[in-house]
């Protein structure tokens, strides 16, 4: 069943090539959007602290703060209105999952740039 669902997604699932990002990495997410017969582009800048599943069902969290409250999105990386993702910088952090950084506020939430 498994090999059955493999091939259907290699098959006819179209792929984006992307950049490689990971958790703790500050992206820009460019996705479009449609309001009745027209459709602009909008952006979601913010900090990776997910990054989940494989393949076509890969997805990842955002979380950015606007003004003082945290908004979270979730995209599917195979989503059809993702255009582009830009890497602004590279965060250096200890785990996959940095659900912690939900109530950290100020200096602390600071992620340390990793150096290349």
């Amino acid at each position: 069943m498994e090999a059955l669902i493999k091939f259907v997604e290699d098959e006819f699932v179209t792929k984006k090539e992307f950049p490689e990002f990971g958790t703790g990495d500050t992206i820009t997410v460019y996705y479009e959007i449609r309001e009745g017969e027209k459709t602009r582009t909008q952006f979601f800048r913010g900090v990776v602290i997910q990054v989940k599943g494989t393949g076509t069902t890969k997805t990842f969290t955002i979380r950015k703060m606007s003004g003082t409250v945290g908004v979270e999105r979730i995209f599917p990386l195979n989503m059809p209105a993702l255009q582009k993702i830009e890497i602004n910088k590279k965060g250096s952090v200890r785990r996959a999952r940095i659900f912690y950084f939900r109530g950290l506020t100020g200096r602390k939430a600071r992620i340390k740039e990793k150096r290349s």
